[in-house]
């Protein structure tokens, strides 16, 4: 029973999700890339979308600027906000991985607790944790929205790498620092490793 009052029963699909991947010809997997504002998460999510596209995978990408426009409209930047936009982006990409997707979660994700929870819904190989961790300093003069300008400027509050922690990743699967690596480099790199775990065995 839910907090409502209201009798939630939960209903088993008659087209299991390892049907749905065999009819699309793959595995699919959550591929989960966090860092700060600026590390280069949301080009590197693109471009690996772009490429599985391109080899005939099915892919969706779910970025967390993007969902912050509908899904996550209503939240605002406190922590519990941040919490549960990670919450909801994490339950959303189980649900296209049961519909047989390789799904790119891209997200400054900024706590432990909230990616681990988004681990805890997947099978263990099922999610990929990514690590883009380009150094703040690279980050910071990068700043490619404006926001660390912002930030220090007072216009921006609770804003990640400033006035608010990042905790890095101490499980991620891959760790890709895009002040050493160029585009392509990190690209190719992300890409090997996912098409290891969602091309059919």
């Amino acid at each position: 029973m839910t907090e409502s009052g209201l009798r939630l029963f939960r209903q088993t699909p008659q087209v299991p999700s390892i049907s749905r991947a065999a009819l699309l010809g793959q595995r699919p997997c959550c591929v989960w890339l966090t860092g700060l504002s600026g590390a280069g998460k949301s080009t590197l999510a693109s471009a690996l979308d772009l490429r599985l596209h391109q080899e005939k995978l099915s892919s969706y990408l779910l970025d967390g600027d993007n969902v912050r426009h509908g899904l996550c409209s209503d939240l605002d930047m406190s922590e519990a906000a941040r919490r549960e936009n990670i919450r909801r982006l994490a339950e959303v990409a189980r649900l296209m991985c049961d519909a047989g997707l390789v799904t790119i979660v891209s997200a400054i994700s900024p706590y432990r607790a909230e990616r681990e929870a988004a681990r805890s819904l997947f099978a263990q190989d099922d999610f990929i944790c990514v690590h883009v961790s380009t150094p703040l300093a690279v980050c910071a003069e990068r700043d490619p929205k404006g926001l660390y300008q912002a930030a220090r400027e007072g216009r921006i509050r609770n804003f990640t790498g400033m006035d608010s922690p990042y905790e890095p990743p101490l499980d991620a699967d891959l760790e890709l620092d895009t002040s050493c690596l160029d585009q392509q480099a990190a690209v190719d790199r992300l890409y090997r490793r996912v098409l290891e775990r969602c091309r059919p065995r």
